[in-house]
């Protein structure tokens, strides 16, 4: 499968003007044959704490209704984040459509970033869900989940390719590089960081989009300017991996849930 990460560099809280940008990545996703492409978090928006401006309630989801018609006019699996408004708190979302347009996977963040204040307008979803692309089940994660490894562990299970479309701002960047390596080699799967570039308000942001292949090693990665970072995955070499080196099988999930529970 070919994967395909968006590194954009959003225009702030426009819709409308980043639909147009994407189209450019989209169509040069087509020539480059990607399976999956993939968008950064927020993808539309920007990271923004104005979830009442930016926001789309459930029946009108307009990001999506967008992606679904471009997925179906590309015949490309795609991934776009954008915010589910709630009263008194919002979803940072993330989706991956399929090629008909069918929703295939629609992720809550988990972790509101709290040192950001996202927490203050942002509650923290409860699921972690999965969908089959290509011979890939595709686990997403959203930009600070990344610190959780517990989460990677349970998507591991079954994926064998886990995305986290990211805002993270540069200050931070050897953080997002060591963490992503790390959960590929702990969960023994593909990981792909899709990282935004520029400016937003306080805050630079150098890309570096990166996939690291089931050993840790980075097979492709971004620099600090927009740009479609493409990387070919093997689902076979997940599977040779795991069964070769069953490190999963070592695990005492049970010892670790009584400590928790303490």
């Amino acid at each position: 499968m070919r994967l395909g990460l968006a590194q954009t560099e959003p225009l702030w809280e426009d819709k409308r003007g980043n639909f147009e940008k994407a189209e450019y990545f989209l169509q040069e996703a087509r020539e480059k044959e990607v399976d999956l492409l993939l968008f950064p978090e927020m993808s539309m928006t920007g990271f923004s704490m104005h979830p009442e401006k930016i926001g789309e309630e459930r029946g009108n989801f307009a990001t999506l209704e967008h992606f679904r018609e471009r997925a179906k006019a590309y015949g490309m699996y795609v991934g776009v984040g954008y915010v589910e408004y709630r009263q008194p708190k919002s979803y940072n979302c993330y989706a991956i459509l399929g090629p008909e347009g069918e929703l295939l996977a629609d992720y809550r963040k988990i972790h509101p970033f709290t040192f950001g204040t996202e927490s203050v307008h942002y509650t923290g979803g409860e699921e972690i869900v999965s969908c089959r692309v290509k011979e890939f089940t595709v686990a997403p994660f959203i930009c600070y989940d990344l610190r959780f490894p517990e989460i990677f562990q349970i998507a591991s299970r079954e994926a064998g390719l886990i995305v986290v479309p990211a805002n993270w701002p540069s200050e931070r960047r050897e953080q997002f590089m060591t963490l992503l390596k790390a959960r590929a080699i702990e969960n023994q799967c593909y990981v792909a960081g899709i990282n935004r570039v520029g400016r937003a308000r306080t805050l630079s942001y150098r890309g570096d989009s990166v996939v690291a292949d089931p050993f840790g090693q980075v097979i492709a990665k971004g620099g600090s300017g927009e740009m479609l970072v493409t990387a070919d995955l093997d689902g076979k070499l997940v599977e040779d991996y795991r069964r070769e080196f069953p490190a999963k099988k070592d695990r005492r999930d049970d010892l670790y849930m009584l400590h928790y529970m303490r």
